[in-house]
């Protein structure tokens, strides 16, 4: 940690937490226990914002009365990162399913102790504990506004001890999504509201387990029958959301869905073949009446090439300073 210039500053406290989870969650919350100001952010550990950023944070919530500030997020190389893709040119007042909100998984950004102060991450799973404080937050029916074309939050990806990129197991991985699952604030969700999370989990976690392990031989008859078993109570929660998947996107489910017979080739095979969107397989739903909703694969993209747009407008600096960072 290089606190530069800020180490002395009497604004600033120094807490030591130590509870022996591989886990961010516990020093999060501890942070957020001790807070006394009006506003809270997270960051991950390695991660930077760009010079200007929480100014250009606290003049929106200003503006805009937010109770939540979503920052822009870019990768430190400076690629942009498309989430969440909402509607064209929408920056304030967001809707958590019109704007898609369940595709930012972090709560990154300032967030009102007042409105919000109460969420807490979720602890136990080792990963993704994140997903439940944010659509607590999307879905609490406070105003939230998108920072789309302020300084970035700055990812960076070469963190090699980062617990959320360590190898496990698809139970252990898939944890969380199992504890959200059961969540009352995720089962109380109006039916739109169900079927976009499905939708997201499904997309990013079902199928980011499966191409994340493309090419290991790690996979055994529990990975598999863990995988049908959770992508089953994914969509229990709003069966007719997988309509809006693309083909490509419905063979991987139907591949899964296989459990122990499923062929771990075939599972690596369609996990790279939903990615490639050039082709109608990979943008174009099963049936064309789908083709155009607002979770299908070309609403989607549009949107998302919109939002990289609006960021272009203000790329990342090439030499952000240092901010304190949370293990």
């Amino acid at each position: 940690m290089n606190l530069g210039e800020f180490g002395t500053d009497p604004r600033l406290r120094l807490l030591e937490h130590t509870d022996g989870i591989a886990s961010p969650s516990g020093p999060f919350n501890a942070g957020l226990d001790a807070a006394t100001g009006r506003f809270t952010a997270l960051m991950g550990s390695d991660d930077e914002l760009a010079p200007g950023a929480v100014d250009s944070w606290v003049r929106v919530q200003k503006r805009d009365d937010a109770s939540m500030v979503i920052p822009r997020l870019a990768h430190a190389s400076g690629q942009g990162v498309a989430t969440p893709p909402v509607r064209p040119f929408r920056t304030r007042r967001l809707d958590p399913v019109r704007d898609r909100l369940a595709y930012r998984s972090a709560p990154l950004g300032l967030v009102s102790r007042s409105r919000l102060g109460d969420i807490r991450l979720a602890t136990g799973s080792g990963t993704g504990e994140d997903n439940a404080f944010s659509l607590r937050v999307w879905f609490s029916g406070e105003p939230i506004s998108f920072d789309a074309a302020g300084p970035a939050y700055l990812i960076h990806d070469d963190a090699a001890d980062r617990v959320t990129f360590s190898a496990r197991s698809i139970s252990r991985e898939l944890h969380f999504v199992q504890a959200l699952l059961g969540a009352d604030s995720v089962a109380q969700l109006a039916r739109r509201g169900r079927a976009a999370v499905v939708v997201k989990l499904i997309r990013i976690h079902l199928f980011g387990a499966v191409y994340n392990r493309r090419g290991a031989t790690g996979w055994d008859v529990k990975d598999l029958s863990d995988l049908d078993t959770i992508a089953r109570r994914i969509i229990a929660l709003a069966p007719d959301a997988v309509r809006v998947l693309s083909r490509a996107d419905r063979d991987l489910l139907d591949e899964i869905l296989l459990g122990a017979a499923a062929s771990v080739e075939t599972l690596n095979k369609l996990a790279q073949a939903r990615r490639r969107f050039a082709r109608p397989a990979g943008v174009l739903p099963r049936s064309l009446r789908h083709a155009l909703v607002r979770e299908a694969p070309l609403r989607i993209l549009a949107a998302s090439w919109l939002v990289r747009r609006v960021s272009s407008f203000r790329p990342p600096a090439s030499s952000p300073t240092s901010s304190p960072t949370a293990r």
